[in-house]
């Protein structure tokens, strides 16, 4: 498949170090659906070798772009900034890297917000069923598109967790390492309840209007809604009493019926709210929050997950997760490493960080991540 990259649509985030590769054959997507006009939106890191065997492949979680980090046609701070670069933890030195955004994220890939070429309008619900397995097909071939066949290393925290079990199952022969964090090979009634009370917050909102809203017009107040639980249960209940206590806002003196935000933990939370409604597609985000919910390894290997992890035949494995963390729970990396060391092939390194920061652990306690993820890479 050959790449084109062309600009940024207007009503995307815009991110100057994004390329848009556009597939030239239609996306057959794991649930049954198709997407005609396929484009998968990444960023890149360092060189491609000679070998073209030296890249790293980065999925993101739900909400971040695939800008993870500052190069010089973006100069701003990615999402993991300290990770990738010459001397880090992902040394650009010695690999490529290459990280990509979701399918059916906002950013740049075919998504809910994308436009339908038959209708000329925003895809909206008319979408098809996005699966984890889509998001890894995607990557897939946006390596195509870079005449990468094989990779060093696929990386991927929360989502991208799931999606790095999922990449190993479709193509096993093609990956070497794998680093799976905060991830699960399938979602636990605790996340599936959140996320189903996070998308009715979505799609209650009278702005959601079926899905047919007008782009900026969407259901704000259910998308802020959502973000707001969603961002409480990233967090352990330790963090929130260290970072915030009970100090109180200035701005409020605590009249009777003054119901506004009084204490400094409201005030965090509406404002992570409204920068998530100000960047992100509420139909984006039932999609991706539906296909967390859906995902399964266990479909890989007839009902039985360790027949869909003995598929796997990559040599060496780093699986991390946090004991703090309310979403992912740590018993959930556990048991990826132990399917992987029970199926015997790969050299399996797990490690459970008491980190305070919960799910969010690998984006604020890199003074755990960097170090091992920098020492398996090595």
């Amino acid at each position: 498949m050959a790449m084109a990259l062309v600009r940024s649509p207007s009503s995307a985030p815009e991110f100057p170090g994004r390329q848009l590769a556009r597939l030239e054959r239609p996306l057959r997507l794991h649930r049954g659906g198709v997407i005609e006009q396929p484009v998968v939106a990444h960023e890149t890191w360092g060189r491609l070798n000679a070998a073209r065997d030296n890249t790293v492949l980065l999925f993101t979680g739900l909400s971040p772009p695939a800008h993870a980090a500052s190069s010089p046609a973006d100069p701003k701070p990615g999402w993991w900034e300290s990770m990738i670069g010459e001397g880090k933890p992902i040394d650009t030195r010695r690999y490529f890297v290459v990280c990509v955004n979701s399918l059916g994220s906002p950013y740049g890939s075919s998504s809910p917000a994308s436009i339908d070429p038959r209708t000329g309008r925003p895809y909206g619900i008319s979408f098809p069923e996005l699966s984890v397995e889509d998001i890894a097909t995607a990557g897939h071939e946006a390596l195509r598109t870079l005449g990468i066949e094989r990779v060093a290393a696929v990386i991927g925290p929360s989502l991208g967790g799931m999606t790095v079990l999922a990449y190993c199952a479709l193509f096993p022969d093609e990956v070497d390492s794998v680093v799976t964090i905060s991830g699960a090979a399938r979602a636990n009634p605790f996340a599936i309840a959140l996320r189903s009370l996070q998308r009715e917050m979505v799609r209650s909102d009278p702005a959601w209007r079926g899905g047919s809203y007008e782009p900026g017009r969407g259901p704000r107040l259910g998308l802020r809604l959502a973000r707001k639980l969603g961002t409480i249960t990233y967090r352990s209940a330790d963090e929130w009493n260290e970072r915030f206590g009970r100090r109180r806002v200035p701005e409020t003196a605590g009249i009777a019926g003054d119901f506004r935000p009084q204490f400094e933990v409201e005030a965090y939370l509406e404002h992570q709210a409204q920068r998530f409604a100000d960047l992100f597609d509420a139909n984006a985000y039932l999609y991706l929050s539906r296909a967390m919910d859906n995902f399964d390894l266990a479909d890989h290997g007839g009902g039985s997950l360790a027949a869909a992890f003995a598929k796997f035949k990559v040599r060496r494995a780093l699986v991390i997760g946090v004991e703090t963390d309310m979403l992912f729970p740590v018993d959930q990396q556990r048991e990826i490493a132990d399917h992987l060391r029970a199926a015997g092939r790969a050299r399996v390194e797990y490690h459970a960080f008491p980190s305070l920061q919960g799910h969010d652990a690998f984006l604020v306690d890199l003074a755990r991540f960097e170090p091992a993820i920098g020492e398996f890479l090595k």
